[in-house]
């Protein structure tokens, strides 16, 4: 009796690059010691920032800061005594979030929730920047955390410019009224990437000066960190591919 012939093995060659380094940046992003996870966290965080409303909101937004500072630290190893102030701040920010949800919003000490959450996503690029500059290859993680470093300054600017519209007597966007969070957040990133609408200007100082230095750290941080990144990553599936490209016979 007869064997009979193998099935043949149906072989489509390697797979895209495109396609690679798609899977591999999905994988990154899950990843529970990934700058992906930290990235996540701080889109949640801005989601929630905008979003909710009322007394209890306060509370929640600080709970999903404290978590992605916490996440930012870990996966950029921060040093001890950097994890040591985080941690001082992480301990206030989860007892005033813990007292809003008690004391309502009339009493909630809102100017004192984002003056730690602009101190605790001050800290986290930091750390983060270390992190990177240090790294020996420039991978997926090395652009991730760039990302999430420039989007925690550009909150970090936001919650600053919070507090300042709490303390002051005038508001901080002049005949625009008292500003909320969300305004705060949108002005925070137009300014940052220099796109600057212009229908939300602050009216005096220190706004005027502290929007001029995000203006001149965003653009440095771009074209000095970002940009210097964007030149030098080379995902996997593209190197094989020009390797296989130089290997291939010219004809």
């Amino acid at each position: 009796m007869s064997t009979p012939p193998n099935d043949p093995v149906r072989d489509d060659g390697p797979a895209p690059a495109s396609s690679t380094v798609g899977r591999r940046f999905l994988v990154h992003l899950r990843a529970a010691d990934s700058y992906g996870l930290v990235l996540i966290f701080i889109i949640v965080s801005y989601a929630l920032a905008v979003s909710l409303q009322g007394a209890w909101a306060p509370s929640v937004v600080l709970f999903v800061e404290i978590v992605t500072v916490w996440f930012a630290l870990r996966t950029s190893n921060a040093k001890r005594g950097v994890l040591m102030l985080a941690g001082g701040l992480l301990l206030v920010s989860g007892v005033v979030g813990i007292i809003g949800l008690f004391v309502g919003t009339a009493h909630h000490p809102l100017t004192l929730v984002f003056i730690v959450s602009c101190l605790l996503y001050t800290i986290a690029p930091v750390s983060i920047v270390r992190h990177i500059a240090f790294r020996q290859a420039v991978d997926e993680e090395t652009m991730l955390g760039a990302i999430c470093a420039y989007l925690l300054i550009g909150m970090a600017f936001a919650f600053l410019y919070f507090a300042i519209g709490e303390l002051q007597s005038a508001p901080f966007f002049g005949s625009n009224g008292d500003a909320t969070i969300g305004q705060d957040l949108f002005f925070t990133f137009t300014t940052l990437s220099t796109t600057g609408y212009g229908n939300l200007v602050p009216a005096g100082q220190p706004g005027q000066s502290l929007a001029v230095a995000e203006m001149i750290l965003g653009q440095l941080f771009l074209i000095t960190a970002v940009g210097k990144i964007v030149t030098a990553w080379r995902p996997r599936g593209w190197r094989r591919a020009d390797e296989n490209d130089a290997e291939r016979p010219q004809s």
